[in-house]
């Protein structure tokens, strides 16, 4: 029983973890939002034809951006911890840290071309927005929550930095 409450708090720490990097990182929720925005144009149309690799090579480009993000924060933070003078190794810790995010996030980019450029799929979602106003509404409306939440974050207490 003690291992099964050893495992039970190491998933609630990770958890805690993810969720502490979304409330206090924007560019978590701009990869975010940016995720939740693609995922819902591939599941909730039949725009486009994906196959199993293509679904493999797009989730797990997703998972390296975020993880990526949560390692920066982590190292970042960790910096932080040790240090609040500038120091030449800590900028370069925390710059090289952000730069193997932001090449996750370029490869991801370029994954999400090379599976999703495709012409007809883009015809048929403009077809269909044009048929469908209020959906076409709905979808742009909905920018406004998104930007709320990046650059305002979660909803709650805020701490003062």
């Amino acid at each position: 029983m003690k291992y099964y409450k050893a495992l039970f708090k190491g998933f609630l720490c990770a958890f805690r973890g993810i969720y502490s990097t979304i409330k206090t990182e924007r560019n978590m929720r701009i990869h975010l939002t940016c995720i939740a925005y693609m995922l819902g144009f591939l599941l909730l149309g039949d725009w486009f034809v994906l196959s199993q690799s293509d679904w493999c090579a797009i989730l797990i480009a997703c998972a390296l951006v975020l993880s990526g993000e949560v390692i920066n924060t982590a190292i970042e933070s960790a910096v932080d911890m040790f240090t609040k003078d500038y120091n030449e190794y800590a900028k370069k810790a925390k710059d090289a840290a952000s730069g193997a995010v932001l090449i996750n996030a370029i490869f991801a980019v370029i994954i999400g071309i090379a599976v999703l450029l495709q012409p007809e799929a883009f015809k048929a979602m403009y077809e269909y927005f044009k048929a469908n106003i209020l959906m076409f509404v709905i979808l742009v409306l909905s920018i406004i929550p998104a930007t709320l939440f990046i650059f305002l974050g979660l909803p709650g207490k805020r701490k003062k930095q």
